[in-house]
């Protein structure tokens, strides 16, 4: 099960309140501390994205944003300006194992991590319900490719 990111940013626009800086060491270094976990870690800026990262105007619409997340200027595609040097949990991350789209395309849920739903569609709540929370496959590939036959039956079209 492979993980491509859109660039959408939502995983870093509240990680302000678990990433902060607690050294810069000049250059474009710095410490950054995981609120959760304590762990420090050594990040540097990605060379390409210097003037990206010192444009702090993110900030006033996502207060709670990493201290290294930007859009680029006339873009809403979202960047990790530490990319190559990011915490692990960073790098561990993946946003959704199953995105799950309504008859117009928009997304009305994902799967996370093992096999949780987060929805507000009351339709895909029920039927996850009634047909997806009683499965007990196993194996995942197997339980990936039921969920998505289920859910494509019920009208909805799913990413992985």
């Amino acid at each position: 099960m492979g993980f491509d990111c859109n660039q959408c940013g939502e995983c870093c626009s509240h990680l302000g309140l678990v990433h902060s800086i607690r050294k810069d060491l000049g250059n474009f270094h710095f410490i950054v501390y995981n609120e959760y976990t304590s762990d420090e870690t050594e990040v540097t800026v990605d060379a390409d994205k210097h003037d990206l990262f010192l444009d702090k105007s993110i900030f006033a619409k996502l207060p709670e944003a990493c201290p290294f997340f930007r859009h680029m200027p006339g873009s809403e595609k979202a960047y990790c300006t530490v990319h190559l040097t990011r915490p692990d949990i960073c790098q561990d991350f993946s946003c959704w194992r199953l995105l799950i789209l309504n008859h117009t395309g928009r997304r009305v849920g994902r799967v996370m991590f093992r096999r949780s739903l987060v929805t507000e569609d009351a339709f895909l709540n029920r039927c996850w319900e009634e047909c997806i929370d009683p499965l007990t496959e196993t194996d995942d590939d197997v339980w990936d490719k039921e969920v998505i036959r289920i859910l494509t039956r019920a009208g909805y079209s799913v990413r992985q």
